[in-house]
């Protein structure tokens, strides 16, 4: 159950109305997961959507590595909406089902090229230590290029964000869609 009352769209302010507008008519095309929340700073709805915007579509990462960082972070801090919806994105883009699954439950993924490997090891050890260390920052670099690694950077971060606003307002997966992670 969400802690927020889902706005009424209809009863949006000027500044909302302006923001979820903006939202629906790029590249989303629709108000789903954290933008509900973030609708009540209109503020935060459109710098948190545009950052969202250049993270997802236009970062100089392959989508199919952005979302396995994505994916990564949804499962670590176990945000159901998030994984749920970047599973499913993940897979249209190309990465393996049974990388997104050995994810889900926490296995090691079985990774077919090098560079799937150095994103989880990146994205993994920021996540458990809060650090990367020289060999996996390194190994990133040499992969990715210096601004690939800022780029996955931005992409983590930016969906740690997606995940503790769907977190912390108990966000709902769609009706009858049961929570992938345990």
């Amino acid at each position: 159950m969400p802690r927020l009352a889902p706005l009424d769209l209809k009863n949006l302010t000027p500044e909302q109305k302006k923001v979820a507008d903006s939202i629906v008519s790029g590249p989303r095309g629709a108000l789903r997961g954290p933008f509900d929340p973030w609708l009540r700073r209109p503020e935060l709805a459109d710098r948190a959507q545009k950052l969202g915007e250049y993270c997802r579509f236009s970062n100089s990462l392959p989508r199919d590595l952005s979302e396995l960082a994505i994916c990564l972070v949804g499962r670590h801090f176990k945000a159901q909406y998030e994984f749920y919806a970047h599973a499913r994105l993940a897979k249209e883009v190309g990465l393996s089902a049974e990388i997104v699954e050995a994810i889900r439950t926490r296995q090691t993924p079985p990774f077919t090229r090098d560079v799937e490997r150095v994103v989880y090891d990146f994205v993994t050890e920021y996540l458990e230590t809060n650090r990367v260390s020289a060999p996996n920052y390194k190994r990133a670099v040499d992969a990715l290029g210096e601004p690939g690694v800022v780029d996955l950077v931005g992409v983590s971060g930016y969906y740690m964000l997606v995940s503790m606003t769907l977190n912390v307002f108990e966000m709902p997966l769609p009706p009858g869609e049961p929570e992938p992670l345990a």
